[in-house]
């Protein structure tokens, strides 16, 4: 589904965000991204379907180099990969049914749009991802009149309607209350079985990771220094990625990741 090799990323001269990174992700997963503040974990996500151009490697996303393909083929790989953030990009004047269609826009001609005239089997399809995300009855609201844990939600529901399969998740429960992050989360680790979904997701708690992750990448300084099942997520793992152990301990470990499902 996803490999990353080779990875790195620098804003100025000689001050690195990303280093060497290389991690392979498969098909219908969960992976928890855990990591200090400044580890480049927001880096990551964005230099993946290069909204941040990387500054080596490279990224495949189903056999397509993103980092160094054509515009026409990143405009199609895009298509297929959503980003939610902690700052959800929702219009906040328009509904949550509308919000919605912005993932397939795309494929409208534009007297549509503006008119407002979309195809039925797309309305019924926006209105069934809201369904999925408990939001149905919030369709014809304005974005910015739902609580943060609902607009959430609907930028998942975003996703649904985009028919999207790689889900790259930037923070998206750090400014919610306990309930509604698990409500977020949960939705995420079932949605990727039940609609083919791999969903790559930062995120600060641990305890959350541990429960809701197939597998845990942990960053720090911009490496790779755990990457395995949440089974094998131990203290001396937690240290390594926030505390005591050199950022580079143990980085070959990290390295070689084998995951099953992905191809060689």
């Amino acid at each position: 589904m996803l490999r990353v090799q080779g990875l790195s990323q620098s804003y100025s001269p000689g001050v690195p965000v990303l280093r060497d990174m290389s991690f392979a992700l498969g098909p219908y997963t969960f992976t928890a991204i855990l990591g200090p503040s400044g580890a480049g974990k927001s880096t990551l996500v964005r230099c993946i379907p290069r909204l941040v151009r990387p500054s080596a490697g490279h990224a495949w996303f189903d056999g397509q180099d993103l980092a160094c393909c054509s515009s026409a083929a990143l405009s199609a790989a895009r298509a297929a990969i959503s980003l939610v953030s902690q700052n959800v990009t929702l219009v906040g004047r328009r509904t949550a049914l509308v919000n919605c269609l912005a993932g397939r826009l795309r494929e409208l001609p534009l007297w549509r749009i503006a008119l407002g005239r979309y195809p039925r089997p797309l309305l019924a399809e926006a209105m069934a991802a809201l369904d999925r995300v408990r939001l149905l009855d919030e369709a014809f609201r304005r974005a910015d009149r739902l609580s943060g844990g609902q607009q959430q939600r609907v930028a998942i529901a975003r996703a649904l309607t985009q028919r999207a399969r790689l889900l790259l998740a930037d923070e998206p429960v750090a400014s919610l209350d306990p309930e509604n992050a698990t409500l977020v989360l949960d939705l995420l680790r079932g949605l990727c079985r039940e609609r083919q979904l791999t969903v790559l997701c930062n995120l600060h708690q641990v305890d959350l990771a541990r429960r809701f992750a197939d597998r845990i990448l942990g960053l720090r300084e911009g490496r790779v220094v755990f990457d395995g099942p949440v089974a094998s997520f131990d203290a001396n793992a937690e240290r390594r990625i926030y505390r005591d152990e050199p950022a580079g301990a143990d980085e070959g470990a990290a390295s070689e990741p084998v995951l099953p499902g992905m191809p060689s």
